[in-house]
């Protein structure tokens, strides 16, 4: 599958895609559970919470209900609990994926069985916030947190009225992994810009037509929206609950598309789907020369081409402007407060402790190998110092937090991704796979959504 959550060791990845990463019910769907979400008890709190109502509350025995997909989370919440001895966390895997929040979806539009919190990704935020199903963390002291995330991720999960409704987990700065062999082979250098991959691309699948610089997966939503972050786009804009902007065709967006389009049609780059047996047998027999992916990528390529080992080195991806360093995200998690929780308190602060401790965020990095959301471990030696093997000693670790600094803060997700991302494989992603002309493409996936968005009565602005 198309892979757009990070929240899971990296042998999980290919199970979880972004095409099923925020459910397949539509947005009618998802309004309707609105009614559903609560807002009783200390959960509809607007005001800073008094430190002696949060000292009651975590004094107080409370069992939380934590549904969430990360493998082996008990150690990191086993911190809290420490901590707050008064307060039990009860984990619970409500599967991955769709499953995960068409389940959630529905204990809200039921009323009932909804958790206290809940693993939310960065692009599925919007989808709760616009049906009023999240609690604003605001009022619990989450603002203080602020300035220990990264900049980029903070804007993620904020309102335009100063509303948190999640903390970072994890993060996917996007990079380019390389098979340093072949360019060594081929006397390829490192690209650092657009054009120059472009070029390398030509000469390497001239000089060995059963390789090719990469490969960009017809099926994955999830890297070209990471492109667009990456090329400047603002492809969506939410404003109140009814009003849309769409702008996947705009200028910077035909760029990206008659460059990758352009690329496909010559047959320089391939656009095998990603995740599957001949995908993974690409990297094993260096079919592919480069793999441009995301912070987690590292660790899942150490596990899934053991044959390459040493041969591989990580890069920025290469650039639109090389005088401006810029990247794009793919992937990454939130935990969320469900508005409905009769333990807001207790939740909130849970949500806080385990993405802001040194303690429980340094175990995401070194137990589940998620790559960090917080400016102290980016910058901990301890972390950015890891020099593994697979990637000859390089401080792989090190290059991507270099580049989650270039990452912009001011891209945004729509209301139902899960429409936006299959009707991008229906049309960009299939005009990659004919090699037909992407950029006509672009056009259609932008009347689709726009079509869409005012069936789910939104007023449209386009391009």
């Amino acid at each position: 599958m198309p892979r757009f959550l990070t929240g899971s060791s990296p042998a999980s990845l290919s199970r979880r895609g972004f095409l099923t990463a925020t459910g397949a019910a539509s947005l009618g769907a998802a309004l309707a559970a609105c009614g559903g979400s609560g807002s009783g008890g200390s959960s509809a709190s607007a005001t800073p919470v008094s430190q002696a109502d949060i000292d009651k509350a975590m004094k107080t025995p409370t069992e939380l209900t934590f549904w969430t997909w990360v493998p082996n989370i008990e150690q990191e919440v086993a911190l809290f609990e420490k901590k707050y001895p008064a307060i039990k966390v009860k984990v619970v895997n409500a599967g991955q994926g769709v499953a995960h929040y068409t389940k959630l979806r529905t204990a809200l539009k039921a009323g009932s069985g909804a958790p206290d919190l809940a693993q939310i990704e960065y692009q599925a935020v919007p989808t709760f916030t616009i049906t009023n199903s999240l609690l604003n963390l605001a009022p619990y002291g989450a603002t203080a947190l602020k300035d220990g995330f990264v900049d980029w991720t903070w804007a993620q999960v904020s309102g335009s009225n100063g509303q948190i409704w999640a903390v970072p987990q994890d993060t996917g700065p996007m990079g380019m992994l390389y098979r340093k062999d072949i360019f060594d082979k081929h006397g390829i250098q490192v690209p650092t810009t657009w054009d120059e991959f472009a070029t390398a691309a030509r000469a390497l699948h001239k000089a060995d037509p059963n390789v090719y610089l990469t490969n960009l997966a017809a099926n994955e939503a999830a890297a070209w929206h990471g492109l667009l972050w990456q090329a400047g786009t603002k492809p969506y804009a939410v404003s109140g609950t009814s009003n849309l902007s769409v702008n996947v065709d705009d200028t910077a967006s035909k760029k990206l598309g008659a460059f990758w389009g352009g690329l496909a049609k010559e047959g320089v780059i391939s656009t095998d789907p990603d995740f599957t047996d001949g995908w993974y047998a690409g990297f094993n027999k260096g079919k592919y020369a480069t793999w441009i992916t995301a912070a987690w990528g590292p660790a899942f390529l150490s596990g899934s081409a053991k044959s390459t080992a040493g041969k591989w080195r990580a890069a920025p991806l290469p650039q639109w402007d090389a005088a401006k360093p810029t990247s794009g995200n793919w992937g990454g998690s939130t935990t969320a407060v469900i508005k409905s929780t009769k333990n807001a308190i207790a939740a909130a602060l849970f949500a806080q402790f385990l993405n802001s401790d040194p303690a429980s965020a340094k175990m995401f990095a070194t137990k589940q190998f998620f790559f960090p959301a917080t400016k102290s471990l980016l910058s901990d030696t301890s972390f950015t110092g890891d020099a593994p093997a697979f990637y000859g000693g390089q401080k792989v670790n090190q290059v991507f937090a270099d580049i989650s600094d270039t990452v912009p803060t001011s891209f945004q997700w729509p209301p139902f991704l899960d429409q936006v991302a299959t009707d991008w494989t229906e049309t960009v992603g299939k005009s990659l796979a004919d090699r037909s002309d992407t950029v006509a493409a672009l056009a259609t996936w932008q009347k689709r959504i726009t079509t869409y968005a005012k069936g789910q009565g939104f007023t449209v602005k386009g391009a």
